[in-house]
């Protein structure tokens, strides 16, 4: 079954609270919380005080996407506001290994990001100490990009090596341009989680809507 994470950067802001509870209501896995730094990608989204506050009122796992140039340094304060899992990008300062070591000593699930210039190789020597490995398929920072198809053949080179791995507990989520006609594509290619904003929080009826995403990559 695949799973869905519903980016809250595509939420109403104004009316976070009423959002976060209505998706968790409507089936979501999980949720996904892009954290931006203004330096590693151009944008700032919002920091640990949006996330204790969506922490306080709901229970889905907190999937939370960090954008940033420097990540250990803010892993403590992501684990006390309340994040389940961390993804944090391979292209980004520090020793890879060291950064997932620490997000997992924290008690938070650790997950590698990579951008859709960056070749699958440069994160397949750590797929075994990973939970997650997340493959963007839109430039990282921007929210309401087209979706690049041109990246499905690097989820299939990831998935292909967590096969030979044996990695069953390793899921592989696509972000960026996310719905019910690209979905299917992703999960064609080997992706267990779609992260989905303006495709699902842009529609009124939100378990209709990550129901037919469902659907549509079941028939994928």
């Amino acid at each position: 079954m695949i799973s869905i994470s519903p980016s809250v950067l595509a939420a109403d802001f104004a009316n976070l609270e009423r959002d976060v509870r209505a998706v968790e209501a409507a089936g979501a896995d999980m949720l996904h919380l892009d954290v931006m730094d203004g330096h590693f990608v151009p944008n700032i989204s919002f920091g640990m005080p949006v996330i204790a506050a969506i922490r306080k009122v709901t229970g889905l796992f907190l999937d939370v996407h960090i954008m940033i140039s420097e990540p250990q340094r803010y892993l403590e304060d992501l684990a006390r506001a309340g994040a389940d899992g961390i993804t944090f990008h391979v292209e980004v300062q520090g020793d890879p290994e060291e950064t997932i070591r620490r997000i997992r000593s924290l008690g938070m699930r650790p997950g590698l990001a990579l951008s859709p210039d960056t070749p699958a190789e440069a994160v397949l020597p750590y797929l075994e100490q990973l939970d997650l490995l997340l493959v963007m398929t839109v430039v990282p920072g921007f929210g309401g990009q087209k979706f690049r198809q041109d990246m499905c053949p690097k989820i299939e080179t990831v998935a292909a090596r967590a096969r030979q791995l044996g990695l069953d507990r390793l899921t592989i989520q696509v972000d960026g341009g996310i719905g019910r006609e690209t979905a299917p594509l992703c999960a064609r290619a080997g992706a267990g989680c779609m992260v989905a904003g303006s495709a699902i929080f842009g529609k009124e009826d939100y378990r209709a809507e990550m129901e037919a995403i469902r659907a549509a990559c079941a028939g994928a």
